[in-house]
């Protein structure tokens, strides 16, 4: 039995050797305070107090080392502390370093026995890193925040839910809601219209950033469109993609640039490449792309016949009453074909005072000459212009296309010219392909 108790004896002894071995070399600091009087220090919390040896705290007041706002809190924890073992919840407050600087550190306090007296064991984490490490990110945060408020561009964050999580200051202007906050705001609730590139309603759950959040796909340079509740169309192009790539509960940033201008100039500058500046009609190259479309259509043609329309003796009107007169007369035959003619033809204006129509593919040829009546009626119409009264009539071209046709758009245009010239009076024949086109410079 002695045996038995001297080995006992020494597993106890090796055991507390090795806890001390433990608490000197564990980088958390570690002292013991009885009766409000520290006992015991371990080398971590020596540095930490900016102490040369443990001798130099030893036996003063825990309480020296606290700061005054966090005393009464320590006190209070360690008074509820009633049997052996039990352990305070882990509390953040301030050291005092003997060089009076200040250190955050996280404690917790167990009431033990310290030769054979009740005292406490004190715990102490050093925050430094942890707090540093809190600025950074904080810094990082406020710097990054500012940097996306200052953005022209719009930024929304989107959750899982497809609520918004937050959104700048451009995105607010973008939407026409500057002033006003819509974090929460479920993208389907927003006071706005959203729209394809075509402009026809968009759903959200077809908006591209509802196919970042359901596949995590990173989708770029879309274009869309929102009808704000002013009454203003903005056109937008943009990305969306996850926040966090890594986390599959990640919400959706999206960004875009309203394009609005750039877009309208386009259309703009596309407008004026296909179209008269004068009539606004349809302008040589663009009859001439739609023609050939049609021709290389095996079937079901969209273009059934071409007709060529020229306005006799209008050289006369320039010649007499000048170009700006010559120039309203254009302007108002362009307005007579375009009422005469149905949605799906297409009618341009290929030079001086000669017109092209394609005449749609449901256009009958039972149906033709009742048309070719109207449109030289219409145009026979007196036309009034800066008090003149001015009598124009139109030779009109006519030339039906087929399935297979194997002509080229000019080929076409030219049957359609010989057409026009043979249905022309005697006394305004000028010839086929010969120049009878006035100095109105305004066709493209």
């Amino acid at each position: 039995m002695s045996d038995e108790k001297g080995d006992g004896a020494v597993d106890a002894e090796q055991l507390a050797q090795r806890y001390r071995s433990l608490v000197d070399h564990s980088p958390d600091g570690v002292v013991v305070h009885e009766g409000g009087k520290l006992v015991y220090a371990n080398p971590a919390i020596v540095r930490l107090l900016g102490a040369n040896a443990v001798r130099d705290i030893l036996g003063r007041p825990v309480t020296q080392f606290v700061a005054p706002r966090d005393i009464g809190p320590m006190l209070a924890r360690i008074a509820r502390l009633n049997a052996t073992g039990d352990a305070s919840e882990p509390a953040e407050m301030t050291l005092i370093r003997l060089d009076g600087g200040t250190v955050d550190v996280e404690t917790v306090s167990v009431l033990t026995i310290w030769q054979k007296r009740r005292a406490h064991q004190v715990v102490i984490h050093d925050l430094t890193a942890q707090r540093r490490a809190e600025h950074a990110q904080r810094r990082a945060e406020q710097h990054f925040t500012t940097v996306v408020s200052q953005l022209e561009e719009g930024v929304v964050v989107i959750d899982r839910g497809g609520c918004i999580e937050s959104i700048n200051p451009a995105a607010l202007r973008i939407f026409g809601h500057a002033g006003g906050d819509l974090v929460g705001t479920a993208i389907a609730a927003l006071p706005l219209a959203l729209l394809d590139p075509n402009g026809q309603p968009l759903s959200a759950t077809r908006h591209p950033v509802a196919r970042t959040l359901a596949t995590g796909e990173t989708i770029a340079r879309y274009v869309f469109g929102v009808d704000r509740a002013d009454g203003q169309r903005r056109w937008l192009s943009g990305s969306s993609r996850l926040l966090n790539p890594g986390d599959p509960e990640s919400p959706a940033v999206s960004s875009f640039n309203d394009i609005t201008e750039f877009r309208a100039s386009r259309r703009q500058l596309e407008y004026q490449a296909t179209h008269d500046p004068l009539t606004g009609l349809a302008n040589r190259s663009l009859v001439l792309s739609r023609l050939a479309g049609a021709l290389g259509t095996s079937e079901d043609l969209p273009v059934s016949t071409v007709l060529f329309i020229d306005l006799d003796g209008f050289k006369s009107i320039n010649d007499t009453l000048g170009h700006a007169i010559g120039d309203t007369v254009l302007q108002i035959v362009a307005q007579r074909l375009q009422r005469s003619l149905r949605q799906d033809d297409v009618v341009g204006r290929i030079g001086g005072d000669e017109f092209l129509v394609l005449l749609s593919g449901g256009t009958l040829p039972v149906d033709l000459d009742g048309l070719v009546t109207r449109l030289r009626q219409a145009m026979a119409e007196p036309i009034i212009a800066r008090g003149h009264r001015i009598h124009v009539d139109a030779s009109i071209g006519v030339t039906p296309l087929h399935p297979g046709d194997t002509r080229t758009p000019e080929a076409v245009l030219h049957d359609a010219d010989v057409a026009m010239y043979q249905a022309k009076p005697a006394a305004h024949h000028e010839g086929p392909g010969s120049m009878r086109r006035p100095n109105n410079t305004h066709a493209s």
